[in-house]
């Protein structure tokens, strides 16, 4: 079978919310002034969720030696649900919209016919943040929520995914990293408590708010 033919067998999701597609892709071609800032953004904006998560290992030098365990296991809950993804994306091999629906409007370039659509690798990142700030700091879960949000309707907005891509992101993302970063949060509790007292303290450890240091 010829790499050709394996293609023609990719999955077509336009049937499934193909028109919510196109209502938004529409709206992309009726603000074009927003092309730009929200093509940029929809890139840029996963910095976002490496900064919110940087903020909570901040935060934690100064809290217990479980919240510093699931700052630490935040950014690998992220990586473990991304390559879940990436596994997923090959065996569903869903054709890019852009492919599906070529007489839509699209801001981004469409890329190559093997990089499928199902699930959206920025909306796994942007789920999988949430989910593991959940159980560090859940004020910056709701941070990190409405930027997920935010960036799962870019991903439509440029044309780069179907609305089931990003759901599925999530739906994915969610549970994935949740389970990665309770299980790692408390494996590591040993580890980490070690850590807090050797050359690596200054990173992992932080007087208290409002603590004076003896003189």
């Amino acid at each position: 079978m010829t790499a050709h033919s394996v293609v023609s067998l990719a999955f077509d999701g336009s049937g499934l919310d193909g028109s919510l597609f196109t209502a938004v892709t529409g709206l992309a071609r009726d603000t074009r002034w927003l092309n730009t800032p929200l093509e940029v953004w929809t890139n840029a904006g996963l910095g976002v969720f490496a900064v919110l998560m940087l903020v909570g290992w901040w935060n934690a030098r100064r809290r217990d030696t479980r919240a510093m365990a699931l700052a630490l296991a935040a950014p690998l809950a992220v990586v473990v649900a991304f390559a879940v993804a990436e596994i997923i994306k090959k065996v569903v091999a869903e054709v890019r919209p852009c492919y599906s629906l070529p007489h839509d409007y699209f801001v981004d370039a469409c890329p190559a016919r093997s990089d499928y659509a199902f699930p959206s690798g920025h909306s796994t990142v942007a789920a999988a943040t949430v989910a593991a700030l959940w159980l560090l700091d859940r004020r910056l879960a709701v941070i990190a929520a409405a930027f997920a949000l935010f960036e799962g309707f870019t991903r439509v907005y440029v044309g780069a995914h179907y609305p089931h891509d990003v759901l599925g992101a999530a739906l994915l993302a969610l549970p994935v990293a949740y389970l990665t970063s309770q299980i790692l949060g408390r494996v590591a509790v040993p580890l980490v408590n070690r850590l807090r007292t050797g050359i690596l303290q200054p990173l992992l450890t932080a007087a208290p708010i409002g603590a004076h240091t003896p003189r």
